[in-house]
């Protein structure tokens, strides 16, 4: 729930104004309405470097990712990871090693 409340403060000679203890260090926008109107919101940046992580694509990507890091591991073919890599169709396990050694000829 917000709640509204009017604060005076001074302007300072050299142009600075206190918002308070609170709000030391933090980044603040300041948007302009018109001359002597002054909205002032707290706000939190996002270095350049890291502005692709807030990417729609980049989150998906990472949510899958630790979706993995917290799913138990599976068993592996490496068989077929092979001949997925090398581009060859697989060759099922029951042929003998004379029929797949002629395949890969």
């Amino acid at each position: 729930m917000n709640t509204s409340r009017l604060v005076a403060k001074q302007v300072g000679v050299s142009g600075q104004i206190s918002l308070g203890k609170e709000y030391a260090g933090r980044t603040v926008l300041i948007d302009n309405t018109e001359p002597g109107v002054w909205v002032i919101k707290t706000a939190q940046t996002i270095p350049d470097s890291e502005l692709w992580l807030h990417q729609p694509e980049a989150s998906a990507r990472l949510e899958r990712a630790f979706l993995a890091m917290t799913e138990p591991p599976r068993a592996a073919d490496l068989n077929a990871l092979e001949q997925h890599l090398s581009g060859k169709p697989p060759v099922p396990a029951k042929l003998s090693p004379l029929l797949i050694q002629s395949l890969d000829d």
